[in-house]
């Protein structure tokens, strides 16, 4: 491709609505155009990126079994309406209506679309197993959609769907996408981590999530630098600790805290270590009658250390918890501790309410919480003693760096990552709700299992460059660049030597198979190398009349601080050797 033919629209400036890197560098380098908010064009630039990205995937989708298929953006709500998703999805999911007042959806996932395929396609044991995937556009109506193509409301994902004979097939066709996506990710170049990742209310411990390692990455991944542990934040599992509770060497004792309303307040007045507060979060749980009206509450009592956080997913899983939970109300809170947040504590509460203790909290000895009067907190609380053993200790916090393994091979650490890629072990979850069975060998009907497996395409570029950037700009991986090389003729519009020089340069690399672009434009070669850094091309040649009368040109990675000169007649092997072609 030749300069002058192509489209290359940068800017010196990103737009101020552009907040994370890879939105601003996205936006100058002309990869992407704004449309509406979340909704982009994807320029030129962008696209071959896109494709590239496409191409890797669809490759090692092949490879790995996978059949391709495309699916409706537009879904009736039909389907979803089988499977309950129609009215339970919310606001992301965008419903319209057509002329004659039919509902349709425009697809965020395919789970029902495929599901229905199988069902009339896939009738016996025989079939077994078959994994459909798409690349196809999808749409989420997000509620702030920002970041560009990180959280956009339209964007392009490959999504896969496996259909087993039992559990044991599915769980060997789950490994099967597991591993593909680890040599998907391989190819990309990037810096990633498969994680152990929740699987929400569908149960069972079949989910990884695939992150791309970046310091603004919006997920928290847990790892053990001294072994293969790694997991996401809402997974990963605080040990309980290994000492024994001490004994009560203080007295129990109201202390004013004025104006002290957080454990870092408290600790700080009291000049105590923040690890020997406790903190009191108000939860309730609801039953509801056949209407949906809550008929009864439950008002739980959680119990962590001061410098400890909540994790809501492990608490969504504890017993009584299982349907939901949300933050009491003022009134609820009033009810049982006669007090406003910033001063509660489980001693002498107004009304009998249950208690969990988080595992670190149920071996405390000699801590401080909240006395139930405002600016007042209790001192030398101990267990047993002062108050009952909780009704439940679990473990409800996040982890946090230093914190033991859970593998036992030593302790945790945690980095930023950007979440690409997930694959996700279903079970009969689909299957039972849309009636999607086969014949076994004995004739008789069995639902399917199965799982899906998604990687976000557009966001992936995103996220390569929130990983891969510098003041200049991009520096794209070889296997996702948008162009792999560019040469940069100096004064091409006016030396004969260097425009025909570019020109065979350009015309041995193309019949190499190398995906090059001449940059034919005859900007200044400030201006030229400057568009060029800025979007990222990772070979960059240079020739000019003066490099020229000495048989040289220069070669230039993207992360090279310098050029480095080439003999004239090397170059087109030397750049063949960088590019191991």
């Amino acid at each position: 491709m030749k300069a002058s033919q192509f489209l290359i629209s940068t800017l010196k400036e990103a737009p101020a609505d552009a907040e994370v890197v890879s939105h601003k560098l996205m936006m100058r380098a002309g990869l992407i155009k704004k449309l509406g908010a979340g909704i982009y064009n994807y320029m030129p630039m962008g696209l071959r990126v896109i494709r590239k990205v496409e191409a890797i995937v669809r490759d090692e989708m092949n490879r790995a079994g996978a059949v391709e298929l495309s699916m409706p953006v537009v879904q009736p709500s039909e389907l979803w309406q089988e499977t309950g998703r129609f009215e339970k999805m919310g606001p992301e999911l965008l419903r319209i209506k057509d002329r004659h007042g039919r509902d349709f959806v425009i697809q965020p996932t395919s789970e029902e679309v495929v599901t229905d395929i199988a069902r009339q396609e896939l009738r016996s044991y025989k079939q077994l197993p078959k994994n459909f995937y798409q690349i196809q556009t999808k749409f989420r109506d997000e509620r702030r959609p920002r970041f560009g193509l990180m959280r956009g409301r339209e964007f392009i994902m490959k999504d896969a769907y496996s259909f087993d004979r039992n559990p044991t097939a599915a769980k060997a066709s789950y490994q099967v996408m597991a591993q593909a996506y680890r040599q998907i990710f391989d190819r990309f170049g990037l810096q990633y981590r498969a994680v152990a990742a929740d699987s929400g209310a569908i149960g069972g411990d079949l989910s990884e999530e695939f992150q791309v390692i970046a310091a603004t990455g919006e997920d928290a991944i847990v790892y053990c630098p001294t072994s293969s542990y790694a997991a996401n934040m809402e997974k990963a599992e605080a040990l309980a600790p290994a000492q024994v509770r001490g004994a009560a060497t203080q007295t129990l004792t109201q202390t004013a805290t004025p104006g002290q309303s957080t454990c870092q307040d408290v600790a700080a007045f009291l000049n105590v270590p923040l690890n020997t507060t406790v903190k009191s979060l108000v939860l309730a749980t609801d039953t509801l009658n056949d209407a949906g009206e809550v008929v009864t509450s439950q008002v739980w009592l959680l119990l962590l250390r001061g410098d400890h956080d909540m994790n809501e997913v492990k608490v969504g899983k504890l017993p009584g918890f299982e349907g939901g939970f949300r933050f009491a109300t003022g009134g609820e809170i009033d009810s049982h501790f006669g007090c406003k947040p910033g001063y509660l504590g489980p001693v002498n509460v107004k009304q009998p309410l249950k208690v969990v203790a988080d595992r670190d909290v149920a071996v405390m000895s000699n801590w401080v919480c909240g006395a139930n009067e405002v600016d007042f907190h209790h001192t030398g609380v101990n267990w047993a003693r002062d108050l009952p053993e909780p009704d439940l200790v679990a473990d409800i916090r996040n982890v946090v760096a230093g914190d033991a393994s859970p593998d036992g091979q030593g302790v945790l650490a945690i980095e930023r990552g950007i979440e690409v890629g997930h694959v996700f072990y279903l079970g009969t979850k689909y299957s039972q709700a849309m009636n999607a069975t086969f014949l076994d060998e004995n004739g008789k009907p069995q639902f399917m299992e199965m799982g899906c497996y998604g990687i976000g395409i557009t966001r992936l570029p995103a996220a390569a460059i929130e990983q891969n950037h510098d003041a200049k700009g991009i520096i794209w991986p070889d296997a996702i660049a948008p162009f792999i090389v560019v040469i940069c003729p100096i004064g091409m519009d006016r030396s004969a030597e260097v425009k025909a020089a570019a020109e065979q340069l350009y015309a041995d690399l193309m019949a190499a198979g190398v995906d090059v672009i001449l940059d034919d434009r005859g900007e200044r070669p400030g201006a030229m190398f400057a568009d060029w850094e800025l979007i990222g091309v990772p070979h960059r040649v240079t020739i000019g009349d003066k490099g020229l009368k000495d048989g040289l040109v220069e070669y230039q990675n993207r992360r090279d601080p310098e050029a480095t000169k080439v003999p004239a007649a090397e170059v087109l092997a030397f750049v063949k050797t960088k590019l191991g072609v």
